[in-house]
């Protein structure tokens, strides 16, 4: 299993377009987690141009990208997306299983 930190960005979306269609995102993030594919994600504080960060696992790079393909954000040109693969060597226990693709 490969670990991703995906960093969402809103360059030049206009605030009223995100707020639209926020609930399509939160919704197809939740299948996400459904699916098993997702840890966390949420908006990032303070941050200029805004977005947000999302925590994702998957076989590889692709996969993982083919799944935030379908990100209404993404979708609609409102964010762009950014994958940085990484290995958690450390971490809390209580998330092991997850990162060990259980």
């Amino acid at each position: 299993m490969k670990h991703f930190l995906v960093e969402l960005t809103y360059e030049g979306a206009a605030p009223e377009a995100i707020a639209t269609h926020r609930p399509a995102h939160r919704a197809y993030l939740q299948t996400g987690y459904e699916k098993g594919i997702l840890l966390y994600s949420g908006p990032k504080v303070d941050a200029v141009p805004a977005g947000g960060i999302v925590l994702a696992r998957g076989e590889s790079l692709e996969a993982v990208k083919s799944f935030m393909a379908g990100d209404p954000f993404f979708v609609n040109g409102l964010a762009q997306q950014r994958f940085v693969e990484f290995n958690p060597v450390l971490r809390q226990e209580f998330v092991t299983g997850w990162i060990e693709g259980k």
